[in-house]
């Protein structure tokens, strides 16, 4: 596995030698098959949001091991009510900018609605634009026995693609924002994208807003890791808006998000503080003026 410190030696721990995907610096990136690996393991590991360079670094460093470079930019950064308007071109700015700000961490894209809605060759060649132009590792499209076209000739082209089930946030015309698989009919549809997106070649699947039980059983039948987001504690990883994750996203926050920090008022004391001192006349002193 991909590590991050060092062996007492002094020499860097080799990729593969059986260290959490979890943690510190590294000497290559994270990959699909560390991925795999750590399901191997029962490693849980952390995937994180990011959409640009400074914030990704950070991430970075702190070891996340995979980033997704989501279309939730639409709401968090962009200023859309949903991920609906989010461009292919928007989504390889962004990602190209996370890719520069890493050197370990695996980053994912997401495709963004009518990207590759209309077949696999729309598929393949938004996805190729991704990995060419913005060097992505890998990308992640929504549906389950819908998209296993997609998914397939994705991989069979050499673009490994992370699923994403249960609540699919593009499809928010249709489904609105509520709590998927529930009831046998649902559950059992759920359980038939798993195995759908596993078939086609997917590396790992993303759900969201399932019932916990239902994700537990998801991941116990699947070979491939399962990333929970709203979906109980079983899944193999999980994955959080870092917005959400750090209390700056304004307003109600969902129920399966757990604030670590709360940024918001750390940035508008921040800016009161600087707006203060302008006002006052105590800020440019001598020690921050250019002589």
């Amino acid at each position: 596995m991909t590590q991050l410190s060092a062996a007492p030696t002094g020499e860097p721990v080799p990729p593969d030698s059986g260290r959490t995907l979890y943690g510190g610096k590294g000497t290559r990136r994270v990959t699909v098959r560390d991925i795999a690996l750590a399901k191997e393991r029962g490693e849980k590991w952390p995937m994180l949001t990011a959409y640009d360079a400074m914030t990704a670094s950070v991430f970075d460093e702190s070891g996340i091991p995979v980033m997704l470079v989501g279309d939730s930019a639409g709401n968090c950064h962009l200023g859309y009510e949903t991920t609906v308007p989010v461009t292919l071109d928007e989504m390889a700015v962004l990602s190209a900018a996370v890719v520069r700000g890493t050197s370990r961490a695996l980053i994912v894209a997401d495709l963004p609605f009518g990207s590759y809605q209309e077949g696999p060759v729309q598929a393949l060649r938004s996805a190729t634009r991704l990995v060419k132009e913005a060097g992505v590792g890998a990308v992640k499209l929504e549906g389950g026995e819908r998209s296993h076209r997609q998914i397939e000739l994705l991989v069979e082209s050499g673009i490994p693609v992370m699923a994403h089930i249960g609540l699919t946030p593009q499809s928010v015309n249709a489904m609105g924002y509520r709590v998927q698989g529930r009831g046998e009919e649902a559950a059992q549809q759920l359980l038939r994208d798993a195995k759908a997106v596993q078939d086609a070649g997917a590396f790992a699947v993303v759900l969201e807003l399932v019932p916990a039980e239902l994700a537990a059983e998801v991941t116990r039948t699947l070979h491939i890791p399962t990333v929970g987001i709203g979906a109980g504690p079983e899944t193999d990883a999980q994955v959080l808006v870092w917005t959400d994750m750090l209390g700056l996203t304004g307003g109600r926050v969902p129920k399966f998000v757990k604030q670590y920090a709360n940024l918001r008022e750390v940035m508008g004391g921040a800016a009161k503080a600087f707006a203060e001192d302008v006002v006052g006349g105590t800020f440019p002193q001598e020690e921050h003026s250019v002589h």
